[in-house]
């Protein structure tokens, strides 16, 4: 058998005798437990439904045991699924177990329902995910979950909206459309005093960035469909709960029959090894873009959390190891006509929804259609951009026709 960065149970990344590895080292070495990957360097696709035994004893006895790690049913996975599920654990300190699933909403859905019942109230961030907020207003609501919305910057300030039937806050941070940052310790802090359940949408900054688990949150949540797989071709969600949190979103996620494909949980093990040079990357081009930007008179504002001028910056700059390559600008002045123009024509930027890939997108947003708790005041239209791999000056040349076709229709 070929050498392996395992010890030799396969529980634990090398370390030369200390517990903590460099980030590059641990997306290298996460999950690729010896007894999965049997000599290779990659975990295999192993597709399953059903799994044989060699008697009904032995069918019975494993039926009668956790079969987390263990082969089953093709639905609780198989050492694909596993291992991917076991890198992102790594990722993120004091974690317990990762449950993987067929995308970011489907996690969202499976993590919020595993703590939330009929009569319960939930506390969400105004400026989180549509399709978040279409879960609450649509089937939390017709289960009987009251939400209730509030501002993202609000920080410790969450205590006042706690009340007896608030089981959970969630967190997005910052928000995918405008980007605030939010006061991840003190919102904990407030729920943890208060017997509350925490979650965090920590798809913008993956745990690299930002270490939900460390800072007390109690589920943390990523769209692997971004920057996880980073190749546009893959839907994938995950869960990681914090120690002790892990065995009701497992059952519950099970009582859904929630199983993400081997195939695409392979992939997202494959964009793993990865990630972090591609957010180095991706980091470097969009701030690089954003300060331009913020030199434009047709730029009204600049929405990017490591720049000073944006909401909760402060919050940034004290939590976060770094940015990611997704962010808006606000045009001085215009309209509807004016922004499609700008986006219309560029050559080296898609239109689409999602980010995270190695391609540049822009699309228009509109977050005011997505607020009740709090009313963004903005001069213009927005535009949001996910920065990928291309040459930066590309870009920038891209982006400065469509402010010359803005700025030719805006009058």
């Amino acid at each position: 058998m070929g050498r392996h960065p395992r010890c030799a149970k396969g529980d634990r990344p090398v370390s030369d005798g200390h517990d903590k590895i460099g980030d590059a080292t641990r997306v290298v070495a996460a999950g690729r437990r010896a007894e999965w990957t049997a000599g290779v360097v990659n975990t295999p696709v192993w597709r399953a439904s059903t799994i044989l035994y060699d008697n009904v004893a032995e069918l019975r006895a494993r039926a009668g045991r956790d079969t987390h790690h263990r082969l089953f049913y093709g639905r609780r996975g198989t050492p694909t699924q596993w291992s991917l599920a076991d890198a992102l654990t790594e990722l993120e300190p004091g974690a317990e177990a990762t449950f993987l699933y067929p995308s970011g909403v489907a996690a969202i859905a499976a993590a919020l329902l595993s703590i939330l019942s009929p009569g319960d109230e939930l506390l969400l961030v105004d400026s989180t995910y549509d399709p978040t907020r279409s879960l609450a207003n649509g089937l939390l609501k017709r289960l009987g979950i009251t939400t209730r919305y509030y501002d993202p910057l609000i920080g410790a300030g969450i205590a006042d909206l706690i009340g007896e039937r608030t089981k959970a806050i969630f967190m997005e941070s910052p928000g995918s459309l405008t980007f605030e940052v939010q006061d991840v310790p003190a919102i904990v802090a407030a729920a943890k005093a208060h017997g509350v359940v925490t979650l965090l949408d920590n798809t913008w900054a993956t745990p690299l960035n930002f270490r939900a688990i460390e800072r007390g949150v109690d589920y943390t949540i990523l769209a692997c469909t971004k920057y996880v797989v980073g190749h546009s071709d893959v839907m994938l969600g995950s869960v990681t709960a914090a120690a002790g949190r892990f065995a009701k979103l497992r059952d519950t996620s099970h009582q859904l029959g929630q199983i993400a494909s081997p195939d695409d949980a392979w992939l997202g093990s494959r964009g793993l090894r990865t990630m972090q040079l591609r957010l180095e990357r991706h980091e470097q081009s969009a701030l690089a873009i954003a300060r331009w930007l913020e030199t434009r008179p047709e730029v009204a504002r600049v929405l990017h959390p490591a720049l000073p001028s944006c909401p909760g910056h402060d919050l940034f700059a004290r939590d976060f190891a770094g940015a990611s390559g997704l962010f808006s600008f606000v045009l001085q002045g215009g309209g509807e006509a004016a922004r499609a123009a700008l986006i219309d024509g560029l050559d080296h930027f898609g239109i689409g929804y999602s980010w995270g890939g190695f391609e540049s997108l822009a699309i228009p947003v509109d977050p005011e259609k997505y607020r009740t708790a709090t009313k963004p005041d903005f001069a213009g239209p927005i535009v949001r951009l996910q920065i990928g791999l291309e040459d930066v000056n590309d870009l920038i040349a891209d982006l400065e026709r469509g402010l010359a076709r803005f700025s030719a229709v805006r009058g």
